[in-house]
C-alpha cells in the first residue's frame, strides 16, 4: 500500500489539474499474506500535475501463480515510475497502453523464468489517471472501478473472468498471463464531487452495491475514513480474500482543458538551426555538438541553474513524418526510464516547452570510435573493464524491456575518468509494445550494417541475441582493429549474402589473442542464433574467464605441436590478467 504527494493541491487560476483527495486501504484479512498492492500518487512538479495529472491504482495477485504479490508490487510501482516518465507529448491512453504492454512483458518473462518451480508472476490491475477534466481508466482481470455521482453508483468495469460453476470463476485475463496483453480501456468527464472507488474483489464480492454506495454517501467520513469502512464492512461480510479499497474525490477542476494545450505539445514546432548565444526555453545555445540528416546536438546551459547539458533536436528534414516524430519523442521516455551510471541520463523538461526536443546529461570525454582508434592492441584489462560496463549499461535496457539495437562504437562515450556511457536511443525496441517491428534500414540511420544483427536487417528481431552480437562485433574490433567478417558485410542485402560470410580468427590479426578468447568472439557475433549467446552474463563471463570447453582439442595445438613457448606463455598471461580483473570487480559489486 502506497501513498506519496498531498491528498489534495491548491488550485490556482492557471492550473490545469484537478484537486483532489483520496483515501487508500489495503488488509490482508484472513490470509496470512496481502498479496493486492496499491498506490495514490500526486506529484510534487507543478508540471506534471498540469500536462500528467494524478495516479490511482490497484493490483490484486493470482494467489495460484505464487508469485502474485511481487507481480502486483511491480505493477503499480512501475505503472506510476513510468507514467511519471512519460513525454508531456504522449495522450494519457497512449502511455497508460505502453506502459502496460511493457510491464505484461516483464511479468511474463519472470514467469517462463519460473516454470520449472511453477511460480508464475500474474496479477490483475485497475488503475485510473486524473488528467485535466477527465479520468482515464485501464483495466485487466477482476478487480474494479466505480463510480459515484450525484446518488448514481455504477461500475466502469466489467470483470475479465470465465464461469466454472455457481461458486467457481477462472480469470481469462491478467498482467503476465500470455505474451501479449488486451487491456480494456476508457474515460469520463469529471464534476466536482465525483467520487471514484478501485477495489480488489475481496471487497465488492462482499459487499451489495447499495452498502456501498450507502458508504461512500456518509458526509461524516472523511476518504480515508470511507476506505476503511469499506474494507471493515467487506470483512464482516465473510470476506475470505485480501481486502483494498481506494477512494479519490474530485474537489475542484480547473476552468480551462487540455485539449488545446495537447495538441500544441503533439505538433510543437521544430526548433530552427541554433547558433551560440541564442536562447530556447531558458537554454543557451554554448555550441553545436553534432549534426546529421535526423538530428542535431547542441551544449546549453540552464540559465537558472547554470548547469552543462545536450540538448537534442530532430532535424526540419522530418517535420511532416509522423513516424519520425513519435519516434523521436519516443526516445525521451526510454531514456527517462533507463537508470544506470553506464547509461546517459536523461532529464525532465521543468519549464513549458516552445519547440520539440529533449535534454540530456553532458559527457565530457571521446566517443569510443575514436579511443579504439587512438589505442590499437589495447591492454586486456582496460578493454575488458570497458566492454564489461557496456555490459552493464546494455543490462540497464533489457531489464526495461527494451532492446538497443544500433550498439556501435560511435555510441558508447568514454568520459574523461574511463567511465563508459551508451549514449543513443534512436532505434531501441521495446518488446511487448503495441508497435509493430521495424527492421533497421540498410544502411540507413536507424542502425549501422557493420554492427548490427544480420537478422535485423533481413527484417527479423532478435531481441537480446540482437545486442550480444554488436557487442561481439566491437570487442573484436577492440582487440584486432579489424571486424569479424571484414567490410564485406556491409555489402551483404540477403541471407545468402550472410550465408557465404566467414568468421575471421581474430588471431590473424593480434597474435596474442588466445584461443578460448577467439572462440568467445565467434560464438557472440555467429550469424547462426542456435550457436549464438543467450545471455549478456555468459558472454561477458567466458569474456573474463577462460570457458573449459574452448581449451579442449585446442586446433591450433594440433596443427602446431611445437607451437613457440612464447605463444603459451602470452595465452596464460592473457587468462591470469582477465581472471585478475574479473576477480577485483566482482569482490567490488
Amino acid at each position: 500500500m502506497t501513498t506519496t504527494g498531498p491528498a489534495a493541491t491548491e488550485l490556482d487560476e492557471e492550473a490545469l489539474s484537478p484537486t483532489l483527495r483520496a483515501g487508500l486501504c489495503s488488509r490482508a484479512g484472513i490470509k496470512p499474506r496481502n498479496e493486492d498492492a496499491a498506490v495514490y500518487h500526486w506529484p510534487d512538479s507543478r508540471h506534471l500535475r498540469q500536462y500528467l495529472g494524478a495516479v490511482a491504482a490497484v493490483a490484486d495477485g493470482v494467489s495460484s501463480a505464487e508469485a502474485g504479490a511481487q507481480a502486483s508490487t511491480m505493477a503499480t510501482q512501475q505503472f506510476v515510475r513510468d507514467y511519471f516518465r512519460a513525454p508531456d507529448t504522449w495522450s494519457a491512453a497512449h502511455a497508460g497502453q505502453k506502459i502496460l504492454a511493457s510491464i505484461n512483458s516483464k511479468l511474463y518473462r519472470k514467469s517462463h523464468d519460473y516454470l520449472q518451480q511453477e511460480k508464475g508472476f500474474l496479477c490483475t490491475f485497475s488503475t485510473l489517471v486524473f488528467k485535466s477534466r477527465n479520468a482515464h481508466f485501464f483495466h485487466i482481470g477482476d478487480s474494479r472501478i466505480y463510480q459515484l455521482r450525484d446518488g448514481d453508483f455504477r461500475c466502469l468495469t466489467r470483470d475479465h473472468s470465465v464461469a466454472l460453476s455457481s461458486r467457481q470463476t477462472m480469470l481469462s485475463r491478467a498482467l503476465g498471463m500470455d505474451t501479449g496483453v488486451q487491456v480494456d480501456y476508457g474515460q469520463v468527464g469529471l464534476q466536482r464531487g465525483d467520487q471514484l472507488l478501485i477495489t480488489s474483489d475481496g471487497v465488492h464480492d462482499f459487499l451489495d452495491p447499495q452498502v456501498m454506495r450507502g458508504i461512500l454517501e456518509n458526509s461524516a467520513l472523511d476518504e480515508q475514513a470511507t476506505a476503511e469502512a469499506l474494507v471493515d464492512a467487506a470483512a464482516g461480510g465473510g470476506s475470505d480474500d485480501n481486502l483494498t479499497a481506494l477512494v479519490v474525490r474530485v474537489v475542484d477542476l480547473p476552468r480551462t482543458t487540455l485539449d488545446d494545450y495537447s495538441r500544441q505539445l503533439t505538433r510543437l514546432p521544430f526548433p530552427p538551426p541554433l547558433e551560440p548565444g541564442m536562447v530556447l526555453d531558458g537554454y543557451v545555445v554554448e555550441r553545436e555538438i553534432f549534426a546529421s540528416q535526423r538530428s542535431q546536438l547542441y551544449l546549453v546551459r540552464d540559465s537558472d541553474s547554470g548547469r552543462t547539458l545536450v540538448m537534442k533536436t530532430p532535424s526540419v528534414n522530418y517535420q511532416d513524418d509522423l513516424h519520425y516524430i513519435d519516434r523521436f519523442i519516443q526516445e525521451e521516455w526510454i531514456g527517462l526510464r533507463i537508470q544506470s551510471e553506464h547509461v546517459v541520463r536523461l532529464y525532465r523538461q521543468q519549464r513549458p516547452r516552445t519547440g520539440l526536443y529533449y535534454l540530456m546529461e553532458y559527457v565530457d570525454g571521446v566517443t569510443l570510435e575514436t579511443w579504439i582508434a587512438d589505442n590499437r592492441f589495447p591492454k586486456p584489462a582496460q578493454a575488458y573493464r570497458i566492454l564489461r560496463e557496456i555490459a552493464a549499461g546494455l543490462q540497464a535496457f533489457h531489464d526495461q524491456e527494451t532492446i538497443h539495437q544500433d550498439l556501435k562504437p560511435a555510441n558508447v562515450m568514454i568520459d574523461g575518468s574511463g567511465g563508459v556511457k551508451i549514449v543513443d536511443f534512436g532505434s531501441v525496441y521495446i518488446a511487448g509494445s503495441a508497435e509493430v517491428f521495424r527492421p533497421l534500414e540498410h544502411p540507413g540511420a536507424l542502425g549501422t550494417a557493420s554492427y548490427s544483427d544480420p537478422h535485423y536487417i533481413l527484417g527479423r528481431n532478435t531481441g537480446i541475441q540482437g545486442d550480444i552480437y554488436a557487442l561481439s562485433t566491437i570487442a573484436y574490433e577492440m582487440f584486432t582493429g579489424e571486424l569479424p567478417y571484414g567490410e564485406e558485410i556491409n555489402e551483404c542485402r540477403s541471407a545468402a549474402d550472410y550465408e557465404r560470410l566467414r568468421y575471421r580468427p581474430a588471431h590473424l590479426f593480434n597474435p596474442v589473442v588466445p584461443t578460448w578468447f577467439d572462440r568467445t568472439l565467434e560464438r557472440g557475433c555467429s550469424i547462426d542464433l542456435r550457436n549464438r549467446y543467450r545471455s549478456l552474463e555468459a558472454f561477458i563471463g567466458d569474456l573474463g574467464t577462460p570457458n573449459p570447453d574452448y581449451l579442449r582439442d585446442d586446433p591450433a595445438e594440433q596443427q602446431s605441436p611445437n607451437a613457440p613457448l612464447f605463444w603459451k606463455l602470452l595465452c596464460a598471461l592473457w587468462a591470469a590478467t582477465l581472471l585478475a580483473v574479473f576477480a577485483l570487480f566482482s569482490s567490488g559489486s
